[in-house]
C-alpha cells in the first residue's frame, strides 16, 4: 500500500529560532564592550535537550534510569527507596521533599535519573550522596536547600553538600538550584571521570563547587551555561582535572567580604588542563586564576568591574577533539543564562522514554510507565519498522507517542492479525484504553492481506481506541477493512477522539465506532476492491442515541481510483443488533471523488439508513452533487456542528487551539 507523505506543520522550530534571535539580538548590543569569540558552526541541540553532552556524552553516555520504570515520590522514604535501588529507575519528585534528620544523604546508586515535577521539585535539609563505584546518574531539574548550619560559613562542622560525589562515572547534573548548604554545593572527588555540569544556579554559599581530593589527574568535566551569583570561591576549583572545559558560564554578585585571596572565580589547580571559552565575569575577584604546574586557556569571555588574577597559560587542550558544543557570544551569555538556568517547567513536566535506544520496543517502554500515572509521558519512537502490537491500558493516561523521523512514513507501526484470530479487538495492531493519549508523527498499519486468503473475519484493525481525549497529529492509518476505530468502553459513555492533518485508508467501513470523532484537515482514501458498483463504505459510525455528536469529517479531502459511483460515504453499525446505537456522521466542507455514490447511505444489517443521522453540509467536487438521497444540513444547524462543539465536552476541551 501507498499513502500520502506528510507535510511540516507550520510553526515548527520556533522556541529554537527564539533562542537564536536572543542571542543575536544581544551580540549585536554588545559590540564594543569586549571582543567576544563568535559562535562556531556546530551542534544546536535544544537547551532542554534529554541527552548529555560534553564529558558526560563520550565513552557510552550516561542514560540514567532509561530502560527503568518510571515513578514518582513525594516523600522521603519513597525517594531513598528507589534511589538506592539496584534496578534502573526514572524518578520523578513531586513537590518539596524535607529530609530528616538534617542534612542527612540520600544515596543514589547507578542507573538513576532524578527529575523534579514541573520547577517545584525539591530536596530540602538533605544530600544527593554518590558513592564509589556509582556510575551512570542523571540529576535534572531539582531545587537543593537550605541544609546550612547557622554561623558556620566556612561548612567546618557539617559535611552537608547539595551533591557529594566520590570516584564516580558518567554523571549529568543539569538545570538545578543549588542554594544556603552546609558545606559545598558540588563536590566532585576522587578521580570522577565523564562528568557534565550544565545550565544549573548556585547561588547563597561560600563555597559552590570544588573538583578535586585527589593526586591523580584523571577527571573529564564539562561545565556551561551556569549561574555562579551570591557565591564567595569555588566557582569552579578543579585540581588535578586531566580536562576542564567550562563555557558560556555567568558568574556575577560574587561575596564582597574583602577577602583578599579566597574569595574568587574560577581556579585551575595542580596539573589541571583548563579551557574558559565566552563566559561573562561581572563585579568578580580573580576571574579565572591558574597555579604553576596548571594550564589555563582563556578566549572570548567578557569581563566587567572585575579585579585582581587573569591567568592564561600553557595549551591546555582543544576541546573539539573530544566533542561537538555549541558556544554562545559572551555578551548573549546573561541573559540566556537568567533565563534558561535552574529548573524549567519544560523538562519537568514530561519524562522521554527512547525507543528503541533505552527500550527496545514501544510496548517496553509503555510497560515502563507507572499504573495510574498522572504526569506526562513522551515516548519518542525512532525511524524504523516495529512490527509489534501496542496496548496502552486504562491506567495508564498522559501518553504521548512521539515518532522522531522526518515524515510520519518514517516511522511505523505494523502487524498483520485479522480478526478471525482473536476477534476485531485482538486484530487491532495498537489499542489505546487511557485517556488523555496523543500521537504525532507516526504510521499506524493492519497489513493482512485480505486479498490472499479466504476468511470469515477479515477485519483488521490498524487502530482501535476507548478513551477520552485522544489525538492524533499527522498520523497515518493503513488497511482494508475496519481499519480505524473509534470507540468508548461502553454505549452510554461518551469518548472523544481528534485526528488532524493525517490520512486514513481502507474500503469496508474503515472509520467506525461510537466515539465522538472528528477528522479534520486529513485525506481519506477509498481503496479500489476491483468492483464496477460497490467497493465499499467509508463511514459505519454506532452512536448512542443520545450523543448528538457522532463522526464530524471537515475541510478534508476522500480520495479515490475505484470506479465513479462505487463507494458509499456510509452505512448504520447497529452493534448485536443494539437498536440505541443510532449513527450520527457529518461530512462537511470536503471534497469527494467521482466514486462516491449518488445515493451514498444505505443500510446495514436490517437497519434502514433513513433512521441514522446522516448529513452533508457544503461538500464540493465530482462526488458531492446533492439528491434527494443526500440530506444536507443546513446553516443555522451547521452553526451547532463545529469542531468544538463536537468536542467540547463538559471539561471544555480543546485540542485544536493549538493550531
Amino acid at each position: 500500500m501507498t499513502h500520502l507523505h506528510s507535510k511540516r506543520l507550520p510553526g515548527t522550530g520556533r522556541t529554537l529560532a527564539a533562542v537564536m534571535g536572543l542571542v543575536a539580538a544581544l551580540a549585536v548590543g554588545a559590540v564594543g564592550e569586549a571582543k567576544a569569540a563568535a559562535p562556531a558552526p556546530s551542534v544546536t541541540a535544544d537547551r532542554w535537550a534529554d541527552q548529555p553532552h560534553g564529558f558526560a556524552s563520550l565513552a557510552g553516555g550516561t542514560t540514567g534510569g532509561a530502560g527503568g520504570k518510571v515513578v514518582t515520590v513525594t516523600d522521603q522514604a519513597s525517594l531513598a527507596k528507589y534511589a538506592a535501588a539496584e534496578e534502573p529507575y526514572i524518578i520523578r519528585v513531586s513537590g518539596a521533599i524535607d529530609v530528616e534528620p538534617f542534612g542527612s544523604n540520600i544515596v543514589v546508586t547507578s542507573n538513576k535519573t532524578l527529575v523534579g515535577v514541573g520547577d517545584t521539585g525539591e530536596i530540602v535539609h538533605g544530600e544527593l550522596h554518590l558513592n564509589p563505584g556509582t556510575s551512570n546518574v542523571i540529576i535534572r531539574n531539582l531545587t537543593i536547600r537550605d541544609s546550612y548550619v547557622e554561623g558556620d560559613w566556612d561548612g567546618k562542622t557539617q559535611d552537608f553538600d547539595a551533591i557529594q560525589m566520590d570516584t564516580v562515572d558518567h554523571v549529568w547534573i543539569d538545570h538545578n538550584r543549588f542554594t544556603h548548604m552546609g558545606d559545598g554545593l558540588i563536590d566532585l572527588r576522587k578521580d570522577s571521570q565523564y562528568v557534565t555540569v550544565s545550565y544549573n544556579q548556585f547561588s547563597h554559599h561560600n563555597k559552590a563547587f570544588g573538583i578535586g581530593w585527589t593526586p591523580n589527574v584523571v577527571t573529564q568535566v564539562t561545565i556551561d551555561h551556569n549561574w555562579f551569583t551570591g557565591t564567595k570561591q569555588r566557582n569552579p576549583s578543579a585540581d588535578n582535572c586531566a580536562y576542564a572545559h567550562l563555557y558560556n558560564n555567568y558568574l556575577s554578585a560574587q561575596v564582597a567580604d574583602d577577602d583578599p585571596v579566597w574569595t574568587y572565580g574560577n581556579w585551575a589547580r595542580g596539573k589541571t588542563k583548563m579551557v574558559i571559552e565566552n563566559s561573562y565575569y561581572d563585579g568578580v575577584q580573580h576571574p579565572y586564576q591558574a597555579d604553576d604546574t596548571a594550564e589555563l586557556v582563556q578566549r572570548g569571555s567578557i569581563l566587567k568591574n572585575v579585579r585582581g588574577r587573569q591567568d592564561a597559560w600553557g595549551t591546555a587542550f582543544d576541546p573539539r577533539k573530544f566533542y561537538d558544543y555549541r558556544l554562545d557570544p559572551a555578551a548573549a551569555v546573561p541573559a540566556l543564562v537568567k533565563r534558561f538556568s535552574g529548573p524549567q517547567k519544560r523538562i519537568g513536566d514530561a519524562v522521554t522514554l527512547h525507543v528503541p535506544g533505552d527500550y527496545p520496543t514501544v510496548q517496553a517502554a509503555v510497560d515502563a510507565v507507572p499504573d495510574g500515572n498522572d504526569l506526562p509521558v513522551t515516548i519518542a519512537v525512532a525511524p524504523g519498522t516495529y512490527r509489534a502490537k501496542v496496548f496502552i491500558p486504562a491506567g495508564k493516561p498522559k501518553i504521548l507517542l512521539q515518532g522522531t523521523g522526518h515524515d510520519r512514513s518514517d516511522t511505523l507501526i505494523v502487524f498483520d492479525t485479522p480478526a478471525e484470530y482473536g476477534g476485531s479487538t485482538g486484530s487491532a495492531t495498537v489499542r489505546i484504553a487511557a485517556n488523555d493519549v496523543t500521537a504525532r508523527n507516526l504510521t499506524f498499519s493492519n497489513d493482512f492481506d485480505e486479498a490472499a486468503v479466504e476468511l470469515k473475519g477479515e477485519q483488521a484493525l490498524a487502530m482501535k481506541t476507548t478513551g477520552d481525549r485522544i489525538v492524533f497529529e499527522n498520523t497515518a492509518f493503513l488497511g482494508n477493512q475496519d481499519t480505524l476505530m473509534t470507540d468508548s468502553p461502553k454505549l452510554t459513555t461518551l469518548s472523544r477522539v481528534y485526528i488532524r492533518n493525517s490520512y486514513i485508508e481502507g474500503d469496508v467501513d474503515f472509520i467506525y465506532g461510537r466515539a465522538s470523532t472528528v477528522v479534520e484537515r486529513s485525506v481519506i482514501r477509498a481503496l479500489n476492491r476491483g468492483s464496477t458498483t460497490n467497493n465499499g463504505w467509508i463511514t459505519a459510525a454506532s452512536t448512542w442515541k443520545d450523543n448528538p455528536r457522532g463522526f464530524l469529517i471537515t475541510r478534508s479531502r476522500i480520495v479515490s481510483d475505484a470506479p465513479a459511483g462505487s463507494f458509499h460515504l456510509g452505512r448504520p453499525w447497529h452493534p448485536g443488533g443494539q437498536p440505541d446505537a443510532i449513527a450520527q456522521v457529518l461530512i462537511r466542507d470536503t471534497e469527494l471523488p467521482a466514486a462516491i455514490k449518488a445515493s451514498p447511505w444505505t443500510d446495514m444489517s436490517g437497519f434502514s439508513w433513513k433512521d441514522a443521522r446522516f448529513t452533508e453540509y457544503h461538500n464540493y467536487g465530482p462526488g458531492a452533487a446533492v439528491t434527494e438521497d443526500r440530506p444536507q444540513m443546513s446553516d443555522d444547524e451547521a452553526r451547532t456542528h463545529t469542531v468544538a462543539d463536537y468536542l467540547q465536552g463538559t471539561d471544555g476541551w480543546k485540542p485544536y487551539a493549538r493550531h
